[in-house]
């Protein structure tokens, strides 16, 4: 039962109970592999006084879990949400709810088995590169962790004390689910393959420590030296290749099972998804400032795109898992869930774009061939092998290609209530922004922009990168596009026919 004090605020409450058998449980299977190390060494070297040893420091980590519990307190008041914590030095730590910006549940599987869950309470604020005042509740139910997602991401809730917050979640509208087809994707997901190659590559060296006389066995080892090497490269590449495929797989459906994005009533958009571990994000939309549409190298061969949110509070780059609005899936449903995110009907992010000028096209070919055939020069005229000039040639064809396709992406337009610039080379972006949340211009111009009549217009914005350019687009063009998405912001500048970089 929830405690009240007498002047009408929630009184202090403890985390779950169960988090006494949790918090150990978790700590347990952290220590699992520093222990079979040392029994396998104990064995082999007669030492077993060191497992004694680790017996003792994780019997401390255990009962400095189990303290936790008993200094660890919470409330959440008409203003603020409070937590304290420690036992010889205490700490308190406040977050007001009017600069909460992220409410994100997850659960384990460990928290799950006792139907626990996680609230992280965050104000998307940063401190030197990291997260600052986030606060977490580890572990409460998994019913009051709703209840307090509910209550903290209610702009009309004023505070009940007496902690009767709606228990049933209200009516929210589905705007996508997963569909099993997008598996397709998952190894064309850069993340994936880089984590399954390494953990191949621990897996083999972990075979080479351990197990090398294993080959020995029925003459393995000799069988192995006697064949041709191109056999065994050939081999190792498609055992590789195998592993990162089905890996990559296994990786998508834990990220991604029971995935569905709704839009709850009172304005939150929900993304929920995770199969061992499960997560809940919860997103205000009168903090969304756009959606950016990312098509990665391989993605965009597969005809897949990347939807993540532009919005304040996340605290993160681009595709920061917060921000993921949907799993990596075909570029048609990308555009048709952002335009469903962003209430607009047809999607911003698939509007036809204005192409920039040719020059622009001219400039990215002096940039991807001059310093190719620079550094090539240079080599066929310094003291090195030949074939180093000839493979650094060899890059050209891939610079003018690269400079093609970032030309090609190249477009800007103006919607009712948007503004959209894609640009990139090799991985593309979409963003439709928010004309509303538009907080400046940043205008610049170099010595060559300024020679070709282009300049960048960047939209500062307090959501998600904090700025995105309209990259070499003409002057004039340039300088109409931002007085037509925020009137009267630019408008001293439209006065000069010559653009210095200012900002604003």
């Amino acid at each position: 039962m929830t405690a009240v004090t007498a002047s009408g605020e929630l009184d202090w409450q403890r985390l779950n109970p169960w988090m006494l058998a949790v918090t150990p449980l978790r700590q347990l299977v952290g220590f699992l592999p520093v222990i079979a190390v040392v029994v396998v060494i104990g064995i082999n070297q007669d030492v077993g006084g060191r497992i004694y040893s680790v017996l003792v420091g994780v019997l401390i980590v255990l009962v400095a879990g189990m303290l936790r519990w008993f200094t660890t307190r919470y409330r959440i008041t008409s203003e603020r949400v409070e937590l304290r914590t420690g036992l010889l030095f205490r700490s308190t730590r406040s977050v007001p709810r009017d600069r909460i910006r992220s409410v994100d549940v997850t659960a384990g599987p460990i928290h799950r088995l006792f139907r626990l869950s996680v609230v992280k309470i965050g104000t998307g604020e940063r401190t030197e590169g990291r997260e600052s005042r986030e606060l977490t509740l580890d572990a409460i139910s998994a019913a009051e962790a709703d209840r307090v997602r509910q209550r903290l991401l209610d702009p009309l809730d004023t505070g009940r004390p007496d902690g009767s917050g709606a228990t049933v979640a209200p009516a929210a509208t589905e705007l996508a689910t997963l569909s099993w087809s997008w598996l397709r994707f998952a190894p064309l997901t850069v993340s994936s393959l880089v984590a399954v190659v390494a953990v191949a590559g621990t897996f083999g060296q972990l075979i080479n420590d351990v197990g090398a006389n294993a080959v020995d066995v029925g003459g393995v080892r000799e069988k192995l030296t006697t064949t041709p090497l191109w056999v065994g490269i050939a081999t190792f590449a498609v055992l590789v290749l195998v592993i990162a495929l089905a890996g990559s797989v296994l990786i998508f459906v834990e990220a991604w099972w029971g995935f569905t994005l709704v839009r709850e009533l009172g304005g939150t958009l929900r993304i929920r998804r995770g199969l061992f571990t499960t997560r809940s994000v919860s997103l205000e939309e009168r903090r969304l400032r756009g959606v950016e549409v990312v098509e990665p190298p391989l993605l965009r061969l597969g005809r897949g795109a990347r939807t993540v949110a532009v919005a304040t509070g996340l605290g993160g780059r681009r595709g920061h898992g917060r921000g993921s609005l949907l799993p990596p899936s075909p570029r048609n449903v990308t555009h048709r869930v952002s335009g469903a995110v962003l209430a607009e009907d047809p999607s911003p992010t698939g509007s036809t774009l204005r192409r920039h000028p040719p020059v622009a096209l001219r400039r990215r070919l002096v940039r991807a061939t001059v310093p190719v055939l620079a550094v090539s020069a240079a080599l066929w005229l310094a003291p090195v092998p030949v074939w180093a000039a000839w493979a650094t040639l060899g890059l050209l064809p891939v610079t003018v290609l690269l400079a093609l396709d970032a030309y090609r992406n190249l477009g800007h337009a103006i919607t009712s209530h948007y503004l959209v610039t894609r640009h990139g080379a090799g991985v593309r972006g979409t963003v439709a922004l928010q004309r509303t949340g538009v907080i400046g211009w940043t205008v610049s111009q170099s010595f060559f922009q300024r020679r070709a009549g282009l300049v960048t217009v960047t939209a500062t914005t307090a959501a998600g990168n904090g700025g995105y350019s309209v990259i070499d687009v003409a002057t004039a063009d340039g300088l109409a596009v931002a007085e037509q998405a925020v009137p009267g912001l630019l408008e001293p500048f439209l006065q000069h026919e010559a653009v210095a970089p200012h900002t604003h």
